[in-house]
């Protein structure tokens, strides 16, 4: 499927850390937007999956992401592939949207992992995170040309909604506005 199915969704946020948030370039842009998905996932019934990088160093997830909603995977590997159970918490049929932060770093290696596992990726550009631009942009490029689909928080938000005949219609649209 071209569109990403709310039935088969499954939101992945990566490393929005407490002592890594401050350095990253339009960092409450990317906090915001990853805010909306979290929202609207919960809105609308799609499983969510934390990852934290390091958390003695990098600290916990944000305040503003709240990782009650979803099931939270502590890491040491860049590629969250690598870490022993973390695909079990990601089962084989759920098409992926991944918002995170280090784009070209945690992201990027784990949405590789993940596509070379047979995965399908959605990855959201308006909820990624760099401290350099051209490293977030450099990163986009390559996830794209290995087979990972590009999108927005607001693309996503729809896609889920697929009508504007669904319940939770008008919540949702309040995300965005």
């Amino acid at each position: 499927m071209l569109t990403v199915d709310p039935r088969r969704s499954l939101l992945l946020v990566v490393d929005f850390q407490s002592r890594l948030m401050p350095a990253i370039d339009q960092g409450a842009a990317a906090l915001k937007n990853a805010g909306r998905l979290i929202e609207m996932a919960d809105l609308v019934g799609i499983p969510i999956v934390f990852t934290e990088q390091n958390a003695r160093s990098l600290g916990a997830t944000v305040d503003e992401l709240p990782t009650a909603k979803g099931r939270l995977i502590h890491k040491m590997t860049f590629d969250a592939v690598r870490q022993p159970g973390f695909l079990d918490a990601i089962p084989a049929d759920k098409a992926i949207v991944v918002a995170g932060c280090e784009a070209h770093v945690c992201v990027q290696q784990t949405v590789l992992g993940l596509l070379d596992a047979g995965r399908e990726l959605y990855v959201v550009r308006d909820a990624l995170g760099s401290r350099h631009p051209e490293n977030k942009e450099t990163a986009i490029r390559r996830m794209e040309r290995h087979g990972a689909e590009i999108v927005t928080t607001e693309m996503v938000i729809f896609e889920w909604l697929e009508t504007a005949e669904h319940p939770r219609f008008r919540e949702a649209i309040a995300l965005i506005k």
